[in-house]
């Protein structure tokens, strides 16, 4: 059976016209928004449904709103770190250098609790401290005065 032969939506997915629109879409994606934006502005000069097709998509896929579209492809997952690499002993190296990363970053965190903890506790003391003077102030203005109000002096 030949390429002629078949229906056409098998030779559309036979010569790869899925492939030729993840290209089209990497190669925009790896210049950015104004590419996105000159291709969305052709559609609409040649045949307007195909610019409002990729206005739509731009919109869908957050291509239009985000800050910019050529990291897309070189998204680090958390799972990429902890892939093998196939060398042992790079492997082993990188296992002990993220242990003992995530040991320091603990320690930091620890030592930032503490620090917040400090800070809290001469905030809250220095705010008692304000209160117990104003409180002494006020105790010494009130035995000024008599029971009428009047000066007792």
């Amino acid at each position: 059976m030949s390429t002629t032969d078949m229906p056409l939506t098998h030779r559309l997915e036979r010569s790869g016209l899925k492939d030729w629109f993840g290209r089209a879409e990497a190669w925009l994606d790896a210049r950015g928004k104004p590419a996105w934006i000159a291709a969305m502005v052709l559609g609409f000069i040649l045949f307007w449904p195909v610019g409002l097709a990729l206005l739509a998509y731009m919109i869908w896929s957050n291509r239009m709103f985000s800050k910019s579209c050529r990291n897309r492809s070189n998204r680090v997952t958390p799972f990429t770190a902890m892939r093998s690499s196939g060398n042992t002993a790079f492997d082993a190296y990188k296992a002990e250098t993220l242990r003992r990363l995530e040991e320091e970053q603990r320690a930091f965190q620890g030592f930032l609790e503490r620090l917040r903890e400090a800070k809290d506790k001469a905030e809250f003391d220095q705010f008692m401290e304000d209160r117990a003077a104003k409180a002494r102030e006020a105790g010494s203005k009130t035995e000024d005065y008599d029971d009428n109000g009047k000066d007792a002096a």
